[in-house]
């Protein structure tokens, strides 16, 4: 049985969507050359993550002469928002309580990160948020 098709990114495809985002359309050449240092992949490699990231519906291209002009048709707010989404539904049954709980719960939240996540709960629900962050 071949493997089931994933819709979340891998580092290599989210290094390279990235590059869409920040420069918008690119050929792989010039996604090869924009990889940071340190980081650089090979031409065929990126070519070949391209088609995977094109056949997963995150980027289209379009023929210019003899190259493909490639660009991200999914934006990356949408994008982060499904990998969040993912990550809720696998670790934290779909709980945005246990994964704030677990963000929370490592100790690493600073006071500034603190008061703005109470500022957005607050917008989130004014009426309910209020109780539960006064008490």
């Amino acid at each position: 049985m071949p493997p089931k098709k994933s819709n979340t990114l891998t580092e290599a495809e989210l290094r390279l969507m990235k590059i869409l985002w920040r420069r918008g359309e690119s050929a792989v050449n010039d996604l090869v050359a924009a990889m940071p240092d340190g980081e650089a992949l090979a031409y065929n490699s990126v070519l070949t993550t391209i088609r995977i990231l094109e056949q997963k519906g995150y980027v289209e291209h379009r023929q210019e002469g003899r190259a493909f002009i490639y660009w991200a048709v999914v934006a990356e707010d949408d994008a982060s928002r499904s990998e969040v989404k993912h990550v809720l539904s696998r670790f934290f049954g779909n709980s945005r309580e246990q994964l704030l709980l677990s963000l929370l719960g490592d100790g690493e939240i600073s006071r500034e990160e603190l008061e703005r996540l109470k500022a957005a709960i607050r917008a989130a629900a004014p009426d309910a948020a209020d109780e539960v962050i006064e008490g």
